[in-house]
């Protein structure tokens, strides 16, 4: 008797996730990577464009890919064919190629960060944090999968158990941790 008394006392809390999507989210089909790119570009959006770009040629989570700086991508004021960084979560290096479309995003987004070495490729507005938080780039997902039309809550930001789940670039061959193509996820 005392054991019910107690149960009943106890507020019951819905589950925080309750309604949403858990696992691992769907792809993104090729059209859609391609309908998110041409929107940014003719939203003329340099920094979500770079950020796009970036994160389908990068094969870096979304902590890894908010907290490049300018030394890692650029060198002699051009943006460099090949990149090496440090992931935080295993402390290993991953070289990824930067194709030419990448290169021309980061280059002109260059200018209207106003980058030099030793900042941040994509920072924050807010002095307080010096980088693009991983919750905003989330954000900024979440508004690029819904501009192509989409369900936001279908597709995430993270790692390989949260993923940015989009189509690569047919013709860059790169398939990053993160971004998963439509034929990986059924292979699975």
């Amino acid at each position: 008797m005392d054991g019910e008394m107690q149960t009943s006392l106890r507020p019951t809390n819905a589950p925080w996730n309750k309604g949403r999507i858990t696992g691992q989210k769907r792809p993104l089909k090729p059209k859609d990577v391609w309908a998110i790119r041409v929107r940014l570009q003719l939203e003329h959006r340099a920094r979500d464009l770079a950020l796009f770009n970036l994160a389908i040629d990068s094969k870096l989570r979304g902590c890894d890919l908010v907290r490049l700086q300018v030394d890692d991508v650029c060198a002699g004021g051009r943006v460099r064919d090949r990149a090496t960084v440090i992931q935080k979560k295993t402390s290993r290096p991953v070289q990824f190629e930067i194709t030419e479309q990448t290169r021309a995003s980061i280059q002109a987004w260059l200018p209207k960060v106003g980058a030099r070495n030793g900042t941040y490729l994509f920072p924050s507005r807010f002095r307080a944090h010096p980088h693009l938080s991983t919750r905003q780039y989330a954000r900024i997902v979440h508004a690029w999968v819904e501009s192509a039309g989409l369900d936001g809550s279908a597709y995430g930001s993270g790692d390989r158990h949260q993923c940015l789940a989009v189509a690569v670039n047919a013709f860059a061959n790169v398939v990053p941790h993160h971004i998963k193509t439509d034929t990986e996820w059924r292979s699975r």
